[in-house]
């Protein structure tokens, strides 16, 4: 089993471990490793991973940081992901580290806590206790098992009751070594009741280095809380990504969680969504654009706990050259949990002969009250419209763009946020005219 040597590795440094990280992220880690040595790593053909072998990519090898060495590194010098007109609070990790220094003056409001895990969980104890490590569940996946024995910081953002956060808040994941590395971020976000905040999380990649990245997320919404979760991911074929996001709703809170994936290597996103009060609403949304030999997978599963709750799935994908894509959606209405709404959609645009897409749309329901529904469609470009276009003096190649744009631009109309959902349309077109593009503005190690 791959994984013994890490548990192995685990057993021999975790004082080191312990030492470089805080009480409330080491309490997690024992149940973790045993976890992970019960379950093991996701092996291609498991329920859950048909089309991507997880236990495969630990095979090779990587650097692990566990002494938390080459801290001089100064993201912020770079300009990372300057996204025009957004005005965020702008705040770093580089690899799996908060970065904590030269941090630029921000205007949010009193109470609002942005920054290291470990900062916050030393001088909030008891809040960090609560929620860290309860959404996420170590012992039925073995990747968050894995993620928790090592992370040793991450990124706190915690909405005190009745807070409204206008500012968005933009958290850079950027990926920096000259050897190959494994790295292990850990997210936290917790709006408190009535509270409101909006994240965006880009990923990038600073060196040409090889990277496996485990990221565990982890959104609590209290009651008559709004939470938006936006995720670009423009890394590169080097990286692999294997994310994992845990939403807990209570009652009539509202989440959002929209990811974009222009660049990767091999990407595989799992969405665990509980909406556990009453008149709460979850999206979870998503459009992948790949090439070459990419290769994203994307799982959602939203579980309908309660009564008079509305859910909606969205994802989109559009695969050219010998990109690979997957998608498997799941909702389940539990048996009391009447009067639920939930919608479930995926579309997918191949244009290539030897791009591949895999898709598997679920439903299981337990109550008889409820309005339900998913759809699935793969084809290619409507030829009877692009003769159309063309007929009417518009050149093949800018026709064939202008019928991607408009299948993906139903994923962005769900983003809240208008600078935002301007600067992703413009990085998609340009993604379809087939540059490798980056955060672009001013974003020196993108240019």
């Amino acid at each position: 089993m791959v994984e013994k040597q890490y548990i192995d590795l685990f057993k021999q440094f975790r004082s080191t471990i312990d030492e470089h990280s805080c009480e409330v992220m080491n309490a997690c880690r024992l149940e973790a490793a045993e976890a992970l040595e019960q379950s093991g790593l996701p092996v291609k053909g498991h329920e859950d991973y048909l089309h991507t072998n997880v236990a495969k990519f630990f095979e090779a090898e990587y650097g692990l940081n566990l002494q938390q060495l080459g801290k001089g590194f100064d993201p912020y010098a770079a300009h990372i992901c300057n996204v025009p007109e957004l005005s965020s609070a702008l705040f770093f990790m580089v690899n799996d580290l908060f970065y904590g220094r030269n941090l630029p003056e921000n205007h949010l409001p009193k109470g609002v806590f942005v920054g290291s895990i470990r900062e916050f969980a030393q001088t909030y104890p008891d809040v960090a206790r609560k929620h860290y490590g309860r959404i996420a569940d170590v012992k039925n996946n073995g990747i968050v098992a894995f993620n928790t024995m090592f992370a040793q910081d991450g990124l706190m953002v915690y909405v005190p009751q009745n807070v409204v956060v206008e500012q968005p808040i933009q958290l850079i994941n950027l990926l920096q070594s000259k050897v190959d590395s494994l790295a292990n971020r850990r997210l936290l976000i917790v709006a408190e009741a009535s509270s409101q905040v909006k994240v965006l999380v880009c990923d990038h990649a600073a060196s040409g280095a090889k990277f496996l990245v485990t990221q565990v997320t982890e959104i609590y919404a209290g009651e008559n809380a709004t939470v938006d979760f936006y995720e670009l991911e423009e890394t590169g074929e080097n990286v692999i990504r294997l994310a994992n996001t845990f939403v807990q709703q209570e009652v009539s809170s509202n989440v959002l969680s929209n990811n974009v994936t222009l660049q990767c290597g091999t990407t595989r996103n799992n969405y665990r969504v509980k909406l556990a009060g009453e008149n709460a609403e979850a999206t979870v949304c998503g459009i992948v654009v790949a090439d070459k030999e990419q290769h994203v997978d994307n799982h959602a599963f939203l579980d309908h706990a309660v009564p008079h709750c509305q859910s909606t799935q969205l994802f989109k994908y559009v695969l050219q050259d010998h990109a690979v894509g997957a998608f498997c959606g799941r909702i389940l209405v539990e048996q009391d949990a009447q009067k639920t709404m939930a919608y479930q959609t995926n579309r997918n645009l191949i244009t290539s002969p030897t791009a591949r897409m895999y898709s598997k749309p679920q439903l299981e329901i337990y109550a008889d009250d409820v309005k339900c529904s998913h759809g699935l469609t793969t084809g290619q470009l409507d030829e009877n419209a692009l003769f159309y276009m063309r007929a009417r003096g518009i050149s093949e190649p800018q026709a064939r763009q202008m019928l991607m744009q408009a299948f993906a631009v139903d994923v962005l109309e769900h983003i809240r946020l208008d600078s935002l959902k301007e600067r992703l349309i413009n990085l998609i077109d340009r993604r379809f005219q087939g540059e490798q593009v980056r955060c672009g503005g001013g974003c020196s190690s993108c240019r």
